[in-house]
C-alpha cells in the first residue's frame, strides 16, 4: 500500500472525532490488509485466542465485548483506574493476530474491531510489558507469527526517496493541522512539563519547539558566519532560525512537498539569501561544513545504512567541525528484535526505518571516525508533543477528512500518535541530543553488513 498523496474524498456519515462503535467501512482497494480479515486456522486462532487472553488478563486492563467488560484482579488496588480495551469483533481480532501478530492487532484498531476508552492508557501497559506478553518457552517460535522486513523497503538512493514520499509527502496541509505553526516534526522541549492535559496555545507549543532548536543550534556552536549543513530539513524551521543567527544553511530533503514549502518559508522569513534548500540524499552531499545538524533523521536511515551515514557526518565536517543530532532510540535487545521484524509502523507509516539504541549510535559514530562530547535524554518531552499531536489531530479531525483522508487514514493515524506516545511513557522509548566531533583515531567501519539482522 502506498500513502503518496491526499486520498479521495469520501462521504462518512461522521466527519468528527471517531466514537465506538465496531468496524467501519473500508476501501478494499485501497486498505485490502484491513478490508479482509487473514486466513488463520482454527488451531493457531484458538492458540492465539488463549496467548493473548491470558497475556491480557495479567495486565492492569479491563478487557470485554460489546455490552461486557470482564474487571481484572487489580494490580494497584484501585480496578477504576485501569483502563478498557473493547472488542467489537473478537473473531476477526484474534484471526489477525493469530495470522500477523502485532501487524494484525494494528490493523484490527484501523478496521475498528476493537476500541479503548484511553487509547494511549492500553497502548502504554502493553508497552511496558511488551517482552512478557508471550510466555518464554514460545519465544522460539516468533518465527511463525513475524515476517521479515521486505527488501523493496531497503533505504538505498531510490528507495529512500520512495520510502520518504510515502510518509512526508502525504500533504502538507495534513500536517498543518496537527504540528506547530512552525511545522516542526519532532520532539519539543518544554520549560517546565505541562503537568495538565490541556492542549497549549500555538504560541507556547512554537516556543517549546523554539527551545528544542536552540539547544541543537548551540550545540553545534552556530553563529555569524557558520557554514551549517542540514540533513533532513523538515520544512525548514531550523534552517530559518539558523539563518536568523547570521549563518550560511545548505540543508537537503527528498520530500518534494517538504522542498517546495521551505523554499517558500525561507523566502517569506526573509532569509532566502541565506538558505539553500535541495532536494538531494544525504550520501551524495559534497563539501566541508562547520556544522552538521540532523533532527531524528537516523531512525529513517535503515540499519543497513548507518555506516554510511555516520560516514557522510564525518566526511563533511570541516577541521574542527561539530555534528549535532536529535535520536530517538531503544534499549539494544529491543532494537535486534525490531530489526529482524516487519512491524505495523514499518508496513503503515516509516517504511525502512529502524530506531537505533544508544548503543548503536555509539558503535557505528566510533567506527566512522566520531565521538560523542554530550548526551542527554528527555523522553518525558516527547511524551507531551505527540500528547499534544494527538489532541490537535482529534480536535481537527473533520478538517482531515475534507482533505480526502478516509475513516480508516484517521485510525491509523491516530494509532500511531497514541503508540509512539505509549512507548516513551513506558520508557520503552527515549529521546536524545548529541554533539559529535571528529576523532582522528577513529576507523572506518568494519561490520558485516547483517549485523542487526536486516532483511535479506
Amino acid at each position: 500500500m502506498t500513502l503518496s498523496s491526499p486520498l479521495p474524498a469520501t462521504h462518512d456519515a461522521q466527519a468528527g472525532h471517531d466514537v465506538h462503535g465496531g468496524r467501519v467501512e473500508v476501501d478494499p482497494d485501497r486498505w485490502p490488509d484491513v478490508a479482509r480479515v487473514p486466513h488463520a486456522s482454527a488451531v493457531r486462532t484458538a492458540v492465539a485466542r488463549l496467548i493473548v487472553g491470558r497475556a491480557l488478563s495479567r495486565l492492569p486492563l479491563r478487557v470485554g465485548t460489546d455490552g461486557r467488560t470482564t474487571v481484572p484482579a487489580s494490580r494497584n488496588g484501585d480496578a477504576g483506574a485501569v483502563p478498557t480495551l473493547t472488542l467489537h469483533d473478537p473473531e476477526a481480532f484474534h484471526r489477525r493476530i493469530a495470522a500477523d501478530g502485532l501487524i494484525g492487532f494494528g490493523e484490527s484498531y484501523m478496521a475498528g474491531e476493537w476500541d479503548a476508552d484511553d487509547l494511549v492508557g492500553v497502548l502504554t501497559v502493553l508497552a511496558r510489558h511488551v517482552d512478557d506478553l508471550v510466555p518464554a518457552p514460545l519465544h522460539r517460535f516468533r518465527g511463525a507469527w513475524v515476517r521479515r522486513r521486505p527488501r523493496a523497503d531497503l533505504n538505498t538512493p531510490d528507495g529512500s526517496r520512495e520510502n520518504i514520499r510515502r510518509h512526508y509527502d502525504l500533504s502538507n496541509e495534513l500536517f498543518a493541522l496537527f504540528l506547530d505553526p512552525g511545522l516542526s516534526y519532532s520532539s519539543a522541549v518544554f520549560d517546565p512539563l505541562p503537568d495538565t492535559p490541556d492542549v497549549l496555545s500555538d504560541a507556547a507549543f512554537t516556543a517549546a519547539q523554539y527551545r528544542k532548536i536552540d539547544r541543537l543550534l548551540d550545540l553545534a556552536e552556530t553563529g555569524p558566519g557558520t557554514e551549517l549543513l542540514e540533513i533532513g530539513t523538515g520544512w525548514g524551521e531550523l534552517a530559518i532560525r539558523a539563518a536568523a543567527r547570521g549563518a550560511r544553511v545548505r540543508t537537503v530533503t527528498l520530500s518534494e512537498e517538504q522542498l517546495a514549502l521551505a523554499r517558500d518559508r525561507a523566502a517569506r522569513a526573509g532569509v532566502a539569501d541565506r538558505v539553500t534548500v535541495e532536494l538531494l540524499d544525504y550520501r551524495a552531499v559534497r563539501g566541508r561544513y562547520d556544522a552538521v545538524v540532523s533532527v531524528e533523521m537516523i531512525e529513517a536511515v535503515g540499519a543497513e545504512f548507518w555506516p554510511d551515514y555516520f560516514t557522510a557526518l564525518r566526511r563533511l565536517l570541516a577541521p574542527g567541525g561539530r555534528v549535532a543530532l536529535q535520536a530517538i532510540t531503544m534499549p539494544h535487545e529491543r532494537m535486534l528484535a525490531t530489526a529482524r521484524t516487519h512491524t505495523w509502523i514499518s508496513k503503515y507509516v516509516f517504511p525502512g526505518g529502524l530506531i537505533p539504541s544508544p548503543e548503536a549510535i555509539a558503535r557505528e559514530s566510533a567506527a566512522a571516525g566520531l565521538r560523542i562530547t554530550h548526551d542527554t535524554g528527555f523522553g518525558d518531552h516527547y511524551a507531551e508533543t505527540l500528547h499534544q499531536w494527538r489532541a490537535r489531530f482529534r480536535h481537527e479531525e473533520a478538517a482531515v477528512a475534507a482533505l480526502g483522508f478516509d475513516r480508516v487514514f484517521r485510525r491509523m493515524w491516530e494509532f500511531y500518535l497514541a503508540w509512539s506516545e505509549a512507548g516513551f511513557r513506558a520508557r520503552y522509548l527515549d529521546v536524545r541530543q548529541l554533539r559529535l566531533t571528529a576523532d582522528d583515531a577513529g576507523t572506518a567501519s568494519s561490520f558485516p553488513a547483517d549485523r542487526y539482522g536486516e532483511a535479506q
